[in-house]
Formats: structure tokens, sequence, C-alpha cells
């Protein structure tokens, strides 16, 4: 399931580094009765056209952003009592999840600390870029067809407004790889998310 690969098994790896990590079970649109993995190769196709729909999309996903933003309010709120610093929280969610990360974070009323979508992207294309954002990591296969043109589109927006997210692009992988191992070196994205977050500070205990 991908929250065992891109939830789940991401939390226990950091947890067992030192860090506190908690998992975002989002709301989202159930499609025919069916998750993504039941869908067959005509209802996919309708899903992709579908993808070009601004109403459907904003549609489709207010109730997940409003979630992933209702998480950093709670995450900040229990903050003292989690024993977690409220000014480095690390937002990251892969595909849709990585979506909801990147929509959180441009938003005005509860940003993460630092984002890192992994080949998330925004359809039909990226939202007005905002000042204030926080630092972005991104990780996308160069032969992810589903998203790849769009996760560009998002950086190469980030960029424009003067913003310098740290990007990589792997050779090879696909999409949605989660933690599962491809002997590609996108199975490496995780290692290099720790590198980008030690170079920010945040490997450290807080003081």
């Amino acid at each position: 399931m991908s929250i065992n690969s891109q939830g789940y098994d991401v939390a226990k790896w950091f947890v067992a580094r030192g860090f506190a990590a908690i998992v975002l079970k989002y709301r989202t649109k159930q499609v025919q009765g069916k998750d993504a993995a039941q869908l067959g190769e005509s209802t996919r196709a309708a899903f992709m056209a579908q993808l070009n729909d601004h109403a459907m999309i904003a549609e489709d996903g207010k109730y997940g952003i409003a979630d992933g933003i209702q998480a950093v309010k709670v995450v900040r709120a229990h903050a003292a009592e989690w024993h977690i610093s409220p000014d480095r929280i690390v937002f990251t969610g892969f595909s849709a999840g990585g979506m909801i990360t990147e929509m959180t974070a441009v938003q005005p009323d509860a940003r993460p600390n630092y984002a890192a979508p992994i080949y998330g992207a925004t359809f039909p294309g990226p939202p007005p870029i905002p000042q204030g954002l926080p630092p972005f990591f991104m990780a996308m296969a160069q032969d992810d067809n589903l998203a790849g043109p769009n996760i560009v589109a998002f950086y190469d927006a980030l960029k424009a407004a003067g913003y310098k997210p740290e990007f990589h692009i792997y050779s090879s992988g696909g999409h949605g790889w989660g933690m599962r191992k491809q002997g590609k070196t996108s199975d490496h994205w995780i290692d290099e998310l720790y590198y980008w977050l030690d170079a920010q500070g945040l490997t450290q205990a807080h003081r």
C-alpha cells in the first residue's frame, strides 16, 4: 500500500535517525469505489485527461489540502506537549501527497518551515507563488510520465519568483517509488533529503 512505502516506512526511517515523524492520512476522492491500484486502463486514461480540468482538480484536492493545513496547525499547537520544535516542521509528501505538500506550503494560513514534495506536482499548472515560502527540496525521475512536466513547471515557478529550491532529477525510476528499491539512483532520494536537512541544521537537536 502507498501509505506504507510513502508514509509509515518513511516515518520509521526518520525516527530511527532521531526525528519525530507524524503520518498524515488525508482525505481523497474515491473513484468508482476503487483505489488507484484497481483502476483499469480506460479509467486511468480518463483520470489523466481530467488533470487538465481546473475545476475538477480544485474540487477533488481541496479536502486533502485542508487536511495538510490543519496538520501543520495541530503539530504547532501540540509542539510543547510532544517535545518538538514548532519552527522546524518539515512537510513531505509523495505524488498527490506531494501536491498537498506544495499547496500547504504556498497558502498563507499555516505554512510548514520546510517543504519536500517528492514526485509531487500541482495540476493543471503551478499556483501563484507568494513571498515568504519555506525552503524546498524536490525529487523526481526523468521518466516520470505522470507528473514530470508539472513538477518541472512548479520548480520553474519557484525559481522565477526568486527562490532556490533544491531539485534532484534521477535518470530513471518512474513514478511512485517511495521506499521501494528498484536498483536505481532514485532509490537514494531519502539519503539526499537527509543531507539537505543536515545542511539546514535540522539533524541536530534543537537548543
